[in-house]
């Protein structure tokens, strides 16, 4: 009550910046919860996710995708531990080398 109401409006409108940047965290950054609660932990959690976000986008422009970030970033997810080159992983109709059978190989749905 001692405080003039443009300072309250102003407290009440940095407020819902925060809540605004934060809501954004959760939609794209990944982050379900803070591994840390000190503030330097969340500060470098919150740094490493906005670095992998930029550099996704920076693949994205520099190899000319049409696929969304956030497809982007599930693709990276599931293929992290392969040994497939970045360009053939992020493309979004991958080609599947045709496999042949050897003569000891049976199939299991040729009869």
């Amino acid at each position: 009550m001692l405080l003039p109401p443009l300072t309250i409006a102003a407290l009440y409108k940095s407020r819902w910046q925060v809540e605004l940047f934060f809501k954004w965290i959760k939609q794209h950054l990944r982050i379900k919860k803070f591994l840390g609660t000190s503030e330097n932990a969340v500060k470098t959690q919150i740094w490493c996710a906005v670095s992998t976000y930029v550099l996704i986008a920076i693949v994205k422009k520099e190899l000319q995708l049409d696929a969304s970030l956030y497809t982007l970033l599930q693709i990276l997810s599931v293929s992290v531990f392969e040994k497939t080159d970045l360009s053939c992983a992020l493309q979004l109709d991958p080609v599947v080398p045709e496999m042949h059978l050897g003569a000891n190989q049976l199939s299991l749905f040729e009869s």
